[in-house]
């Protein structure tokens, strides 16, 4: 097990031989996870990768719903999810109604 410190500017440094073993130089992007069981760090291509956690599946699901039924199947499968619709950024009056003009 390798430890290393969080030093001034919320910076840390990783050892050489684990730089080394996978490539890491410096401008090198690290993704940064999170989880139940601590911190993940792994190198990554695109910093703009995102990660799509429940609560942002949820936040598609609601945003993009067409009209009222399917705005009703977002909401209980944000339920079903385990997460209250009422947590979710989301405007309900702005739901595409499915109208025919």
């Amino acid at each position: 097990m390798t430890t290393t410190t969080v030093m001034r500017g919320d910076s840390i440094t990783l050892p050489p031989d684990i730089r080394d073993r996978f490539g890491l130089a410096e401008g090198s992007v690290l993704v940064v996870e999170t989880d139940e069981h601590g911190i993940h760090l792994r190198p990554g291509e695109n910093p703009m990768i995102e990660i799509y956690t429940p609560e942002r599946i949820a936040e598609f699901h609601l945003n993009n719903a067409y009209d009222d039924a399917d705005y009703a199947w977002a909401l209980d499968e944000v339920r079903r999810m385990g997460i209250d619709p009422a947590t979710v950024l989301h405007d309900p009056s702005l739901i595409r109604r499915n109208r025919q003009p």
